[in-house]
């Protein structure tokens, strides 16, 4: 569909809340987005410019759409996060898998099992956590299999299996880890109970639990069943010394969910924790990579949805949520409070400190990560010396070069990492400049290298660096301001005769110590750009030379020029190369003919 028909396409949508999926050529869904009003929000795409960058890419890429109408934003949003996870969409972002998080299971089986697993599997069972630490989920199983005694063996214990398969008790309940349901030494309603009560556990209710065993072991004492009235006051001192490990917060809270997030030019960060009769029983955070440039507010409503959906399974989701800032979030029944003082507000800050915290630990791994942690410590370098808003990454640096104002060609050279990415190099014939205006072919090459690169959609450097003073880096901004990404990269140039480092907006050139790793990596840019292009220059020229003595040949034209440029090359080249060889490229007839005149130049 063209522009104009998806524009009247939007018109015509109803304005109710909805589900709108955009489709690429291919009818691919390549985003999924939730509205309160369809028509409006819809429409808002192309009847307006889109200022930030990818989502004018996304545009560009639409080519239909559907949608789904829904009697309510929430269910908007449940649907949104519905699609999402089953188109993954290209311009949608993404949690982080969950399942590389630990787990509680209770399996769903007779006498279930309580295990630590990473994965989870849709067969029934019931899921606790995620928890960010393996230790504490062992932790608390083995707490588990001490208190309640559960069974750790795979054996199918359905009545008929136990009734039909003559199982022996194993050496778990000879050492009275476990009391034997496999030979009916213990009834299923009786652990079917303590299974229950690891259940309110991992649910947050440990005074609930406490106070059953209290009620037993008082039951115990007046049987004057003394052994088990103390094995159930080793269970209570458990709990409670487990419960003294927990983040008490005030039984005056009840429960509620608390969300922060922070974010930078790439990624979000998003935490969340669940506080229950006081205590805080969950804490999950998770890094989102962003896709089309999204807000903080736009990140959380919808990490918000999937924490509620998928990473509270098996625990009851709260009526109250505290978040940092207002949020178009319509759940029903649920309060979203913005806390100003108080308890709440400590909370919150907690949550803040704690997505701090997870947000500096991503950036460390990813650090350890890289393939040279030297690189890193470069780049920082760099951005503290230039006064750059990022890590300069990615770094493109420009020459031009002409002779006499022939020829003229332009070179980019591409820096990864503080290192030359020769593949990425790029090389431009200039085409639209007459003469030696060294301005005019710097606005030229510099437009169309950035222009290529929002067409195909990759990423743009972090730093544009140009060999030359300050005309030669007023004209590239010039270019980068008809692109209209003037705001989205940072540029410089450096002057040959005293090294000065020139910005834009700046009239006095920066200095940069001449023993400092910045200066030597943009030197090294700088000359690995004039070198490119002096190489390029010289192998245009010395073809242009070919090209122009051979057309005075009488017989030989365009086509056989043009084969002996493929494979040999300039004019000096081909003065090497026999007569013989000449023949089997492009026969004896017009070989004699070009060793003639060769010969014929060399003598005159």
């Amino acid at each position: 569909m063209t522009f104009e028909e998806l524009k009247n396409k939007a018109k015509s949508l109803p304005p109710v809340p909805g589900v709108y999926l955009f489709k690429n050529q291919n009818d691919e869904i390549i985003y999924v987005g939730k509205a309160k009003n369809l028509k409006n929000r819809v429409s808002s795409y192309f009847n307006k410019h889109q200022d930030r960058y990818k989502t004018q890419l996304l545009v560009r890429h639409i080519d239909n759409f559907d949608f789904v109408t829904v009697e309510t934003e929430t269910d908007a949003f449940l649907l949104e996060n519905i699609l999402i996870k089953k188109h993954k969409p290209k311009y949608n972002i993404q949690l982080k898998d969950d399942k590389s998080y630990p787990w509680i299971v209770i399996k769903n089986e007779h006498f279930p099992r309580v295990l630590y697993t990473r994965q989870l599997v849709k067969d029934g069972s019931e899921y606790f956590g995620p928890y960010t630490s393996v230790n504490m989920v062992r932790a608390m199983i083995n707490m588990f299999k001490k208190m309640f005694k559960i069974r750790t063996c795979k054996l199918d214990l359905s009545p008929a299996k136990i009734k039909t398969r003559n199982y022996r008790p194993c050496l778990q309940y000879h050492i009275n880890n476990c009391l034997a349901p496999c030979i009916q030494k213990q009834t299923e309603d009786d652990y079917d109970k303590k299974i229950n009560q690891i259940r309110k556990i991992l649910k947050g209710k440990v005074n609930t639990v406490i106070s059953e065993l209290k009620t037993e072991m008082f039951a115990a004492a007046e049987k004057l069943d003394f052994e088990k009235a103390e094995e159930l006051k080793q269970n209570i001192d458990r709990l409670e010394n487990y419960q003294s490990r927990s983040t008490v917060v005030s039984a005056q809270v009840g429960t509620l969910e608390v969300y922060s997030i922070t974010s930078d030019e790439k990624y979000a960060y998003v935490n969340f924790l669940k506080v229950s009769d006081g205590k805080i029983v969950q804490a999950y955070s998770t890094e989102i990579k962003k896709k089309l440039q999204e807000t903080d507010k736009e990140i959380l409503e919808t990490a918000i949805i999937d924490i509620r959906e998928n990473i509270q399974q098996g625990i009851s989701k709260a009526r109250e949520i505290v978040v940092p800032f207002e949020l178009d979030l319509d759940l029903e029944n649920v309060k979203i409070h913005i806390p100003q003082r108080g308890i709440k507000r400590q909370l919150l800050e907690m949550s803040q400190k704690n997505v701090q915290f997870y947000r500096k630990e991503r950036e460390r791994q990813r650090l350890q990560a890289s393939p040279n942690r030297r690189s890193h410590e470069i780049l920082e370098r760099m951005k503290r010396d230039l006064n750059l808003k990022e890590l300069p990454v990615h770094i493109e640096c420009f020459d031009n070069s002409n002779l006499q104002g022939t020829n003229a060609v332009s070179s980019c050279v591409v820096f990864k990492n503080a290192k030359p990415s020769k593949k990425d190099y790029r090389k431009f014939n200039v085409k639209t400049v007459e003469g030696p205006d060294d301005y005019a072919t710097m606005r030229e090459v510099i437009y169309r290298r950035y222009k290529r690169l929002l067409d195909e959609g990759k990423e743009l450097p972090q730093l544009i660096i140009i060999d030359g003073g300050k005309g030669q880096l007023q004209a590239a901004i010039e270019s980068l301001m008809k692109l209209r990404i003037d705001d989205k990269v940072e540029i410089i140039s450096i002057a040959k005769r005293l090294e000065e480092i020139f910005r834009p907006d700046d009239p006095y050139p920066l200095y940069i110590d001449k023993n400092s790793i910045t200066l030597k990596i943009i030197q090294q840019a700088r000359d690995e750009a004039h070198r490119f292009g002096i190489t390029f220059h010289r192998q245009k020229r010395a073809k242009d030379m070919l090209h122009t003595q051979l057309s005075e040949i009488p017989g030989i034209g365009e086509k056989t020029i043009r084969k002996l440029l493929i494979e040999i090359g300039g004019i000096e080249a081909l003065m090497q190369v026999s007569e013989d060889k000449l023949a089997e490229i492009i026969g004896q007839h017009k070989a004699k003919l070009i060793s003639d005149f060769l010969r014929q130049q060399e003598n005159d």
